[in-house]
């Protein structure tokens, strides 16, 4: 493989398998990258890249002590000029939409050809969106215009949620747990704690009990718009 693949640029790894963080090391080495950190969790991503400022973060999705994507998250927004990519086993779109919304370029599943792995780092840190051609299919069904909804606000204003956080949002609202819905939607426990975070920012408030009622309020609203129209 030529060594200027990588071209002696740094980057840091987040795994929480010492395994899996050897063998993408070896493939970066092989491709002329540095690596100049290794980090078993998503805290431990953020100290490291806060420290070394690397050009890049391969970071896993799930991990002890905080989400990669969680890690993805305060990486961008402390290094905006380091390039954020996810190595990992999830081809949940769900986690594929979150990293993308947390910064990342790039989304890379752990069976990629260890060959292919630099060229792909090496695309991101060139501006190109590195994900798998399994993905680009939901990629564009979601900026294809997907109906969000939008939910009233005290001030008057409103907060848009995606079809995704409505449906965790009705489901929880319904007596659900979160086992329950994260089984009902194919999707983890994780996942479902990450919408229901990020509904509770878009809303603004401190609690599920107070998304409800935010809930329980468009329901009326939208009942009384139909009243209107009879």
């Amino acid at each position: 493989m030529s060594e200027t693949v990588g071209g002696g640029r740094r980057v840091l790894i987040a795994d929480d398998h010492v395994a899996a963080r050897a063998g993408v090391r070896a493939a970066l080495e092989r491709g002329g990258f540095v690596v100049c950190a290794e980090a078993p969790d998503g805290p431990g991503a953020v100290e490291a890249a806060l420290r070394e400022h690397p050009d890049a973060c391969l970071l896993d999705v799930q991990m002890p002590g905080g989400s990669g994507i969680d890690a993805a998250a305060k990486i961008a927004a402390r290094l905006p000029g380091t390039a954020i990519a996810m190595l990992t086993v999830s081809a949940d779109e769900e986690d594929l939409f979150a990293a993308i919304q947390a910064g990342a370029v790039g989304y890379l599943l752990k069976d990629v050809d260890p060959e292919r792995l630099p060229f792909a780092l090496a695309g991101v840190l060139a501006g190109e969106a590195a994900i798998p051609r399994a993905l680009v299919g939901r990629i564009v069904a979601e900026l294809g215009g997907r109906r969000r909804r939008r939910v009233p606000l005290t001030r008057g204003g409103g907060a848009e949620l995606t079809p995704r956080e409505w449906e965790i949002l009705e489901l929880l609202h319904g007596g659900a747990s979160t086992a329950e819905v994260a089984e009902r939607l194919g999707i983890s426990q994780v996942t479902v704690r990450r919408h229901v975070s990020a509904v509770l920012r878009k809303l603004q408030v401190p609690d599920r009990g107070a998304a409800f009622a935010l809930l329980e309020r468009a329901r009326a609203a939208a009942g009384a718009r139909v009243r209107s129209r009879v």
